[in-house]
């Protein structure tokens, strides 16, 4: 790899070398996936703050998270706890492809990497110092704690990637949407190297207290384990989750080049947008159905060749029917041979990282040719009449595996992963 512009006289191809995860389900990518496959749930009792008064008490957190083997103490502390995940997950996913950014490739290794919400937990915690201590005692690194690009800007600045560096936020559509641009990027030839995702760390009291005025979080705050529930008759919401996820994407030049394993290759991604609603899906689907398609359309795949779907799959009433819709439309007869599986079963939902670290589910599910299941579906909702792989993983051949992420404000993300062929 080189510092200049690679000339590029068609599409360049793009796979994955390497993933890296933060996760309640463990901080490493092979304990979650070993959880997620055994069907674990990483829901419990929000500890860390009174959540006595909220209707929601439970959330999929991430406990004991020391930064430490990952950054400068003192680094860490002047960073806001999602910006924390998303540089441990990358520099995990860099060592797991084996990756070494130095002088002579770093122009052409960039940064991907989103946040929904942001520093929510500075914000919080500097308004409590504004409001008892004064003016002069706020901290000179709340704005760069608090904005949803730091995640990206730590990242490259702690990796030395200089190439395109940017923070694309869409709510919980961001991890894909990221790894989508990102993709974008190395096949029209800016980069070659692309470390992008999505972290996010917000079960906070400001957090949670808003999410519970919206009315779209679970209340079974009783039986932690059994509450996030997609595609359940019983579903009562979605439950909060933290954590990060990353991939290095790279061209399959330089993945070649320097003899990179490689998980999968990214074949399509799709974006739409719903004009509908500011919380609620279009209906039926139909915008997700767009973006679906646009993926496909871009991969030059049918719909009968997609093997998994990694559902966006929230545990809400109205997600999860219009997946189910928007999943008919665009597979037709397909839809009921597909196999569909939601890991927010397992560890809630991760807002900005879910769709990161989804994607890695579907790398992982094509490397071992074995899908994860939906947890807690007791009772099929009878508008959810599709294979959602209940309660136990599945052995099976995984070709192509796509991911869809939705986000409040209506916006629609879907990608493509295709076993990788020489």
């Amino acid at each position: 790899m080189s510092g200049e512009r690679a000339s590029v006289p068609g599409k360049r191809r793009v796979v994955i070398t390497g993933v890296g995860a933060v996760t309640p389900m463990g901080l490493d990518v092979e304990t979650f996936w070993k959880g997620c496959l055994s069907g674990c749930s990483g829901v419990a009792p929000i500890t860390g703050f009174d959540v006595r008064l909220y209707p929601t008490r439970i959330a999929a957190q991430i406990r004991e998270w020391d930064p430490s083997p990952f950054m400068d103490r003192r680094d860490a502390r002047r960073m806001d706890r999602f910006v924390q995940f998303a540089v441990a997950a990358s520099r995990m996913a860099v060592e797991d492809a084996h990756l070494v950014i130095d002088d002579a490739n770093r122009d052409r290794v960039g940064v991907f990497i989103g946040s929904g919400i942001g520093g929510l937990a500075t914000i919080e915690e500097q308004h409590q110092v504004l409001l008892q201590q004064g003016v002069s005692r706020i901290s000179p690194f709340l704005i760069p704690g608090i904005i949803c690009d730091m995640g990206a800007g730590m990242t490259s600045i702690v990796l030395g990637a200089r190439g395109p560096n940017s923070c694309i936020t869409t709510a919980c559509a961001t991890g894909t949407n990221n790894i989508g641009e990102a993709y974008e990027v190395i096949r029209r030839g800016d980069a070659d190297v692309m470390i992008a995702g999505g972290a996010e760390a917000c079960i906070t009291p400001l957090g949670m207290a808003g999410f519970c005025a919206a009315r779209t979080m679970t209340t079974r705050n009783a039986d932690p384990e059994r509450a996030s529930r997609p595609f359940d008759r019983d579903r009562d919401g979605f439950v909060m989750g933290e954590g990060a996820g990353a991939l290095v994407l790279e061209s399959l030049e330089s993945a070649q080049e320097r003899g990179a394993r490689i998980y999968a290759e990214v074949v399509g991604y799709g974006a739409s947008g719903d004009a509908y609603h500011i919380t609620a899906p279009a209906e039926r689907g139909e915008g997700a159905a767009r973006a679906m398609r646009a993926a496909l359309c871009a991969a030059a795949l049918a719909p009968e060749q997609v093997s998994y779907i990694n559902a966006h799959g929230t545990s809400t009433e109205l997600n999860d029917k219009n997946e189910t819709c928007a999943i008919k439309s665009v597979l037709g007869d397909h839809a009921y041979r597909v196999a569909i599986s939601s890991t927010k079963s397992m560890i809630g939902h991760l807002i900005g990282a879910a769709g990161a670290v989804e994607a890695i589910v579907c790398a992982l599910a094509i490397r071992d040719q074995i899908v994860p299941p939906t947890i807690n579906l007791e009772n099929p909702d009878p508008e959810c009449d599709l294979d959602y792989v209940p309660n136990e993983a599945r052995r099976m051949e995984v070709e192509v595996a796509m991911s869809n992420s939705f986000g409040f404000g209506g916006h629609n993300a879907t990608i493509i992963l295709k076993r990788f062929v020489a």
